[in-house]
Protein backbone atom coordinates (compact mmCIF):
# COMPACT_ATOMS: atom_id res chain seq x y z
CA UNK A 1 0.00 0.00 0.00
CA UNK A 2 1.13 3.55 -0.72
CA UNK A 3 2.37 5.25 2.44
CA UNK A 4 0.38 8.46 2.03
CA UNK A 5 -0.99 8.08 5.56
CA UNK A 6 2.52 7.89 7.07
CA UNK A 7 3.64 11.25 5.70
CA UNK A 8 1.84 13.33 8.32
CA UNK A 9 1.84 13.23 12.10
CA UNK A 10 -0.64 10.57 13.13
CA UNK A 11 -3.68 11.53 15.13
CA UNK A 12 -5.41 8.85 17.17
CA UNK A 13 -7.86 7.85 14.46
CA UNK A 14 -5.02 7.42 12.01
CA UNK A 15 -3.08 5.36 14.53
CA UNK A 16 -6.08 3.06 14.91
CA UNK A 17 -6.66 2.81 11.17
CA UNK A 18 -2.98 2.04 10.60
CA UNK A 19 -3.16 -0.88 13.01
CA UNK A 20 -6.38 -2.12 11.41
CA UNK A 21 -4.74 -2.01 7.99
CA UNK A 22 -1.83 -4.11 9.24
CA UNK A 23 -4.07 -6.98 10.36
CA UNK A 24 -5.21 -9.70 7.99
CA UNK A 25 -8.84 -10.47 7.18
CA UNK A 26 -8.87 -13.42 9.56
CA UNK A 27 -8.42 -11.10 12.54
CA UNK A 28 -11.83 -9.56 11.90
CA UNK A 29 -14.00 -12.69 12.14
CA UNK A 30 -17.03 -12.68 14.42
CA UNK A 31 -17.45 -9.54 16.54
CA UNK A 32 -13.89 -8.44 15.94
CA UNK A 33 -13.15 -8.34 19.67
CA UNK A 34 -9.88 -10.20 19.13
CA UNK A 35 -8.77 -7.45 16.76
CA UNK A 36 -9.82 -4.80 19.28
CA UNK A 37 -7.78 -6.41 22.06
CA UNK A 38 -4.76 -6.95 19.84
CA UNK A 39 -4.74 -3.36 18.59
CA UNK A 40 -5.31 -1.96 22.09
CA UNK A 41 -2.40 -4.00 23.43
CA UNK A 42 -0.07 -2.78 20.67
CA UNK A 43 -1.02 0.82 21.25
CA UNK A 44 -0.70 0.43 25.04
CA UNK A 45 2.81 -0.97 24.61
CA UNK A 46 3.80 2.14 22.64
CA UNK A 47 3.02 4.28 25.70
CA UNK A 48 -0.41 5.55 24.71
CA UNK A 49 -3.08 4.32 27.14
CA UNK A 50 -6.08 2.91 25.28
CA UNK A 51 -7.36 -0.03 27.30
CA UNK A 52 -8.07 2.11 30.35
CA UNK A 53 -9.58 4.99 28.38
CA UNK A 54 -13.28 4.51 27.74
CA UNK A 55 -13.55 7.09 24.99
CA UNK A 56 -10.62 5.70 23.02
CA UNK A 57 -11.88 2.14 23.39
CA UNK A 58 -15.26 3.18 21.97
CA UNK A 59 -13.46 4.83 19.05
CA UNK A 60 -11.38 1.71 18.48
CA UNK A 61 -14.39 -0.64 18.58
CA UNK A 62 -16.33 1.62 16.20
CA UNK A 63 -13.45 1.56 13.72
CA UNK A 64 -13.18 -2.23 13.92
CA UNK A 65 -16.95 -2.65 13.37
CA UNK A 66 -16.72 -0.43 10.27
CA UNK A 67 -13.82 -2.54 9.00
CA UNK A 68 -15.92 -5.68 9.41
CA UNK A 69 -18.99 -4.08 7.85
CA UNK A 70 -17.23 -2.81 4.72
CA UNK A 71 -14.78 -5.67 4.41
CA UNK A 72 -11.69 -3.53 3.93
CA UNK A 73 -9.78 -0.87 5.91
CA UNK A 74 -10.87 2.77 5.82
CA UNK A 75 -7.24 3.70 5.19
CA UNK A 76 -7.23 1.81 1.91
CA UNK A 77 -10.15 3.83 0.56
CA UNK A 78 -8.54 7.08 1.71
CA UNK A 79 -5.22 6.16 0.14
CA UNK A 80 -6.81 5.04 -3.11
CA UNK A 81 -8.88 8.23 -3.35
CA UNK A 82 -5.85 10.46 -2.74
CA UNK A 83 -3.59 8.50 -5.08
CA UNK A 84 -6.20 8.87 -7.83
CA UNK A 85 -5.79 12.65 -7.73
CA UNK A 86 -3.88 14.34 -10.55
CA UNK A 87 -2.05 17.62 -10.06
CA UNK A 88 -4.84 19.60 -11.69
CA UNK A 89 -7.29 18.03 -9.22
CA UNK A 90 -5.38 19.52 -6.29
CA UNK A 91 -5.12 23.14 -7.50
CA UNK A 92 -7.30 23.86 -4.47
CA UNK A 93 -6.13 21.44 -1.77
CA UNK A 94 -9.07 22.14 0.53
CA UNK A 95 -11.58 21.46 -2.23
CA UNK A 96 -9.71 18.26 -3.10
CA UNK A 97 -9.81 17.21 0.54
CA UNK A 98 -13.57 17.73 0.65
CA UNK A 99 -13.85 15.64 -2.49
CA UNK A 100 -11.92 12.81 -0.85
CA UNK A 101 -13.97 12.88 2.35
CA UNK A 102 -17.17 12.96 0.30
CA UNK A 103 -16.12 10.03 -1.86
CA UNK A 104 -14.85 7.86 0.99
CA UNK A 105 -17.78 8.96 3.14
CA UNK A 106 -20.16 7.22 0.76
CA UNK A 107 -18.83 3.91 2.14
CA UNK A 108 -17.72 5.08 5.60
CA UNK A 109 -20.39 7.68 6.59
CA UNK A 110 -18.62 8.78 9.79
CA UNK A 111 -15.65 9.86 7.68
CA UNK A 112 -17.60 12.94 6.61
CA UNK A 113 -17.19 14.38 10.12
CA UNK A 114 -15.01 17.49 10.36
CA UNK A 115 -12.63 15.84 12.82
CA UNK A 116 -11.04 13.91 9.98
CA UNK A 117 -10.46 16.89 7.73
CA UNK A 118 -7.17 18.32 9.08
CA UNK A 119 -5.39 14.98 8.64
CA UNK A 120 -6.88 14.34 5.22
CA UNK A 121 -5.96 17.87 4.15
CA UNK A 122 -2.37 17.19 5.22
CA UNK A 123 -2.39 13.98 3.16
CA UNK A 124 -3.76 15.82 0.12
CA UNK A 125 -1.16 18.57 0.46
CA UNK A 126 1.59 15.95 0.69
CA UNK A 127 0.21 14.30 -2.43
CA UNK A 128 0.21 17.64 -4.20
CA UNK A 129 3.83 18.24 -3.22
CA UNK A 130 4.81 14.77 -4.46
CA UNK A 131 3.16 15.46 -7.80
CA UNK A 132 4.81 18.89 -8.06
CA UNK A 133 8.22 17.39 -7.39
CA UNK A 134 7.59 14.63 -9.94
CA UNK A 135 6.64 17.23 -12.52
CA UNK A 136 9.72 19.31 -11.71
CA UNK A 137 11.96 16.29 -12.20
CA UNK A 138 10.44 15.66 -15.62
CA UNK A 139 11.37 19.15 -16.86
CA UNK A 140 14.64 19.93 -18.66
CA UNK A 141 17.42 22.20 -17.46
CA UNK A 142 16.49 24.67 -14.75
CA UNK A 143 12.79 24.51 -15.62
CA UNK A 144 12.05 22.19 -12.70
CA UNK A 145 13.69 24.53 -10.21
CA UNK A 146 11.85 27.49 -11.71
CA UNK A 147 8.56 25.58 -11.54
CA UNK A 148 8.89 24.78 -7.83
CA UNK A 149 9.97 28.34 -7.04
CA UNK A 150 6.93 29.61 -8.89
CA UNK A 151 4.71 27.23 -6.90
CA UNK A 152 6.03 28.72 -3.66
CA UNK A 153 7.78 25.54 -2.50
CA UNK A 154 10.22 26.05 0.38
CA UNK A 155 13.91 26.27 -0.50
CA UNK A 156 14.86 23.27 1.63
CA UNK A 157 12.33 21.06 -0.14
CA UNK A 158 13.51 22.20 -3.58
CA UNK A 159 17.13 21.50 -2.69
CA UNK A 160 16.42 18.07 -1.17
CA UNK A 161 13.89 16.86 -3.74
CA UNK A 162 15.88 17.91 -6.82
CA UNK A 163 19.33 17.12 -5.43
CA UNK A 164 20.78 20.60 -5.98
CA UNK A 165 22.85 22.85 -3.71
CA UNK A 166 22.23 26.30 -2.26
CA UNK A 167 24.40 27.95 -4.91
CA UNK A 168 22.38 26.50 -7.78
CA UNK A 169 19.10 27.61 -6.24
CA UNK A 170 20.51 31.10 -5.66
CA UNK A 171 21.72 31.22 -9.28
CA UNK A 172 18.25 30.40 -10.62
CA UNK A 173 16.61 32.91 -8.28
CA UNK A 174 19.01 35.61 -9.47
CA UNK A 175 18.17 34.81 -13.09
CA UNK A 176 14.46 35.01 -12.33
CA UNK A 177 14.93 38.36 -10.59
CA UNK A 178 16.79 39.72 -13.63
CA UNK A 179 14.02 38.51 -15.92
CA UNK A 180 11.38 40.19 -13.76
CA UNK A 181 13.37 43.43 -13.80
CA UNK A 182 13.60 43.25 -17.59
CA UNK A 183 9.87 42.58 -17.77
CA UNK A 184 9.15 45.70 -15.73
CA UNK A 185 11.52 47.72 -17.95
CA UNK A 186 9.73 46.54 -21.09
CA UNK A 187 6.33 47.31 -19.60
CA UNK A 188 7.48 50.87 -18.85
CA UNK A 189 8.81 51.23 -22.40
CA UNK A 190 5.41 50.17 -23.73
CA UNK A 191 3.62 52.58 -21.41
CA UNK A 192 5.68 55.42 -22.87
CA UNK A 193 4.34 54.68 -26.37
CA UNK A 194 0.92 53.47 -25.37
CA UNK A 195 -0.86 55.72 -27.87
CA UNK A 196 1.37 54.73 -30.80
CA UNK A 197 0.79 52.14 -33.53
CA UNK A 198 2.04 48.58 -33.12
CA UNK A 199 4.86 49.24 -35.58
CA UNK A 200 5.99 52.27 -33.59
CA UNK A 201 5.81 50.32 -30.33
CA UNK A 202 7.92 47.50 -31.72
CA UNK A 203 10.44 49.99 -33.14
CA UNK A 204 10.65 51.67 -29.73
CA UNK A 205 11.40 48.32 -28.09
CA UNK A 206 14.04 47.42 -30.69
CA UNK A 207 15.67 50.84 -30.29
CA UNK A 208 15.90 50.12 -26.56
CA UNK A 209 17.64 46.76 -27.05
CA UNK A 210 14.70 44.50 -26.19
CA UNK A 211 15.24 40.95 -27.45
CA UNK A 212 12.85 39.58 -30.08
CA UNK A 213 11.59 36.80 -27.82
CA UNK A 214 10.71 39.34 -25.13
CA UNK A 215 8.90 41.52 -27.66
CA UNK A 216 6.78 38.48 -28.48
CA UNK A 217 6.36 37.21 -24.91
CA UNK A 218 5.82 40.45 -23.02
CA UNK A 219 4.72 42.83 -25.76
CA UNK A 220 2.44 40.29 -27.35
CA UNK A 221 3.53 41.19 -30.88
CA UNK A 222 3.84 38.64 -33.68
CA UNK A 223 7.08 37.73 -35.40
CA UNK A 224 5.73 39.13 -38.66
CA UNK A 225 5.42 42.61 -37.16
CA UNK A 226 8.96 42.43 -35.78
CA UNK A 227 10.34 41.32 -39.16
CA UNK A 228 8.49 44.09 -41.01
CA UNK A 229 9.66 46.76 -38.58
CA UNK A 230 13.26 45.55 -38.77
CA UNK A 231 13.13 45.61 -42.57
CA UNK A 232 11.78 49.16 -42.52
CA UNK A 233 14.48 50.14 -40.03
CA UNK A 234 17.16 48.66 -42.29
CA UNK A 235 15.90 50.77 -45.20
CA UNK A 236 15.85 53.81 -42.97
CA UNK A 237 19.40 53.14 -41.80
CA UNK A 238 20.56 52.67 -45.38
CA UNK A 239 19.05 56.02 -46.36
CA UNK A 240 20.62 57.72 -43.35
CA UNK A 241 23.97 56.20 -44.25
CA UNK A 242 23.62 57.35 -47.87
CA UNK A 243 22.89 60.91 -46.76
CA UNK A 244 25.75 60.79 -44.29
CA UNK A 245 28.15 59.59 -46.99
CA UNK A 246 27.01 62.37 -49.31
CA UNK A 247 27.50 64.96 -46.59
CA UNK A 248 30.93 63.60 -45.76
CA UNK A 249 31.92 63.74 -49.43
CA UNK A 250 30.63 67.28 -49.69
CA UNK A 251 32.60 68.39 -46.65
CA UNK A 252 35.69 66.63 -47.92
CA UNK A 253 35.42 68.34 -51.30
CA UNK A 254 34.79 71.65 -49.59
CA UNK A 255 37.87 71.18 -47.39
CA UNK A 256 40.05 70.17 -50.34
CA UNK A 257 38.95 73.14 -52.41
CA UNK A 258 38.24 73.39 -56.17
CA UNK A 259 40.21 71.47 -58.86
CA UNK A 260 43.08 73.29 -60.62
CA UNK A 261 41.03 74.19 -63.70
CA UNK A 262 38.42 75.97 -61.60
CA UNK A 263 40.83 78.28 -59.76
CA UNK A 264 40.71 81.86 -61.22
CA UNK A 265 44.05 83.22 -62.47
CA UNK A 266 44.32 86.02 -59.91
CA UNK A 267 43.48 83.57 -57.08
CA UNK A 268 46.04 81.10 -58.50
CA UNK A 269 48.75 83.72 -58.32
CA UNK A 270 47.91 84.53 -54.71
CA UNK A 271 48.01 80.85 -53.77
CA UNK A 272 51.33 80.25 -55.54
CA UNK A 273 52.85 83.35 -53.94
CA UNK A 274 51.91 82.00 -50.53
CA UNK A 275 53.30 78.56 -51.43
CA UNK A 276 56.62 80.08 -52.52
CA UNK A 277 56.88 81.94 -49.23
CA UNK A 278 56.29 78.68 -47.38
CA UNK A 279 58.84 76.83 -49.50
CA UNK A 280 61.40 79.52 -48.64
CA UNK A 281 60.87 78.59 -44.97
CA UNK A 282 60.83 74.77 -45.28
CA UNK A 283 60.88 71.99 -47.82
CA UNK A 284 59.75 69.24 -45.42
CA UNK A 285 56.62 67.86 -47.06
CA UNK A 286 54.62 67.44 -43.87
CA UNK A 287 55.40 70.98 -42.78
CA UNK A 288 54.65 72.38 -46.23
CA UNK A 289 51.26 70.62 -46.32
CA UNK A 290 50.36 71.77 -42.84
CA UNK A 291 51.22 75.41 -43.49
CA UNK A 292 49.46 75.39 -46.86
CA UNK A 293 46.29 73.90 -45.31
CA UNK A 294 46.38 76.57 -42.62
CA UNK A 295 46.49 79.15 -45.42
CA UNK A 296 43.37 77.55 -47.06
CA UNK A 297 45.25 76.61 -50.23
CA UNK A 298 43.38 73.97 -52.31
CA UNK A 299 44.68 70.43 -51.86
CA UNK A 300 45.24 69.95 -55.58
CA UNK A 301 47.68 72.87 -55.59
CA UNK A 302 49.40 71.64 -52.43
CA UNK A 303 49.97 68.26 -54.10
CA UNK A 304 51.66 70.01 -57.04
CA UNK A 305 53.80 72.10 -54.71
CA UNK A 306 55.26 69.06 -52.89
CA UNK A 307 55.59 66.76 -55.90
CA UNK A 308 56.28 68.82 -59.05
CA UNK A 309 57.94 72.23 -58.74
CA UNK A 310 58.17 72.52 -62.52
CA UNK A 311 54.39 72.21 -62.87
CA UNK A 312 53.95 74.78 -60.13
CA UNK A 313 56.06 77.24 -62.13
CA UNK A 314 54.09 76.39 -65.26
CA UNK A 315 50.80 77.10 -63.46
CA UNK A 316 52.18 80.39 -62.25
CA UNK A 317 53.14 81.43 -65.82
CA UNK A 318 49.74 80.41 -67.18
CA UNK A 319 48.05 82.47 -64.50
CA UNK A 320 50.22 85.50 -65.26
CA UNK A 321 49.42 85.22 -68.97
CA UNK A 322 45.73 85.01 -68.22
CA UNK A 323 45.70 87.99 -65.89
Amino acid sequence: MDNVQTTVEKSFWMLIEGKIHELGDSEFSGSGENAVKKIALEIDSSGLNVSLNGGRMIQLRTAVRERIRVGRPLLKDITDAINALALEDIADAYAAMMGVTGKVGQTFPDFRQSAYRPDVLAMVEKKKLDLQVAKAKSLDGDSGIRYLIGEGIEDEIIIDSLGINDEKLAEVKTAIAAELAEKRRIEKLLEAVGDKSDDEKVKHLIDNDVADEQIVKIGGFGRDIIDNVKKAMEEELKEKQRLADEEAARKKAEAEGPPLEDIPADQMLEYIETINDILDMTEVEAEVRQMCEQSSIPKCLIDVAVTDRGKLEELEKQAEDAS
